[in-house]
């Protein structure tokens, strides 16, 4: 079981999750980079399994891409929520449940084409990521796909140290402890964890699972400029984002990132 389980509830009782990705420009580029790396991974026959599903964006996304969906997330009223939509929208082919990455007693081995892990890794020390690696590792088929979505310490902390709004607090000690040193965010230390695409592929390549790709979502040294953006200049400022978000080369410098591998 997940040991900050509390904390993660009380941040999403205080902070709704639903419709994030209308939240801002910025917030809804981790959601349309996400599903530009994946849509190349998800076919017709594919049986998909997200975990930290929260409210349903990704399942009802991949509802008429797939053929069967399962979301599992850690937090009731998220699921609550999700199972309504699925009853208001009368899709069968997707469902929901309430349950831990860490440890998905209910879900049997072999049993998955997909793994979409979009949310655990954020909140999770490394020890118990190793758990939700083993977990996906489990249930995916062999060949399978799975992908992690993660925070990088040094993105986050370098686009805090040039955001307007908290540049005058960072760069700081205790965040360099915190961030730098713990991997852990520096007012919230029990809640998020980040690492960085290096130590993610490490343990991926523990588990048996081969990366086919590593690449940023979004930026946050760049938020406060595309949500100030004009629409023109924004459409201007896409070519430039779709290469941040293709090349490895900048993914230790994005906000949030996506590793996709194929279970050998």
């Amino acid at each position: 079981m997940s040991t900050n389980q509390d904390k993660i509830y009380e941040r999403y009782s205080v902070q709704k999750e639903d419709g994030r990705e209308t939240y801002s420009r910025h917030n809804s580029l981790e959601y349309y980079y996400t599903k530009k790396h994946l849509d190349e991974f998800i076919i017709k026959s594919d049986k998909v399994l997200e975990l930290g599903c929260a409210t349903g964006h990704y399942g009802f996304y991949y509802a008429d891409k797939c053929k069967e969906y399962l979301g599992i997330d850690l937090y009731p009223p998220h699921i609550e929520l999700f199972s309504q939509r699925i009853l208001d929208k009368k899709i069968d082919n997707i469902s929901c449940q309430v349950g831990d990455a860490t440890n998905l007693v209910n879900i049997a081995s072999d049993s998955f084409d997909v793994v979409l892990c979009l949310g655990p890794m954020y909140h999770l020390p490394p020890e118990e990521r190793e758990l939700v690696f083993a977990e996906c590792r489990r249930v995916l088929i062999s060949g399978g796909i799975v992908a992690f979505a993660y925070i990088n310490k040094i993105g986050v902390y370098a686009g805090a140290c040039v955001y307007d709004d908290w540049r005058h607090i960072y760069p700081n000690a205790k965040t360099n402890e915190y961030v730098l040193e713990k991997c852990t965010d520096d007012e919230r230390p029990d809640l998020f964890h980040f690492t960085m695409p290096e130590e993610m592929e490490e343990v991926a390549t523990k588990y048996g699972l081969k990366k086919i790709k590593n690449c940023g979502t979004n930026f946050m040294f760049t938020m406060k400029i595309v949500n100030d953006m004009t629409d023109e200049r924004y459409e201007l400022m896409k070519p430039l984002y779709d290469q941040m978000c293709a090349y490895e080369s900048c993914t230790g410098m994005a906000d949030h990132a996506l590793l996709i591998c194929k279970k050998q």
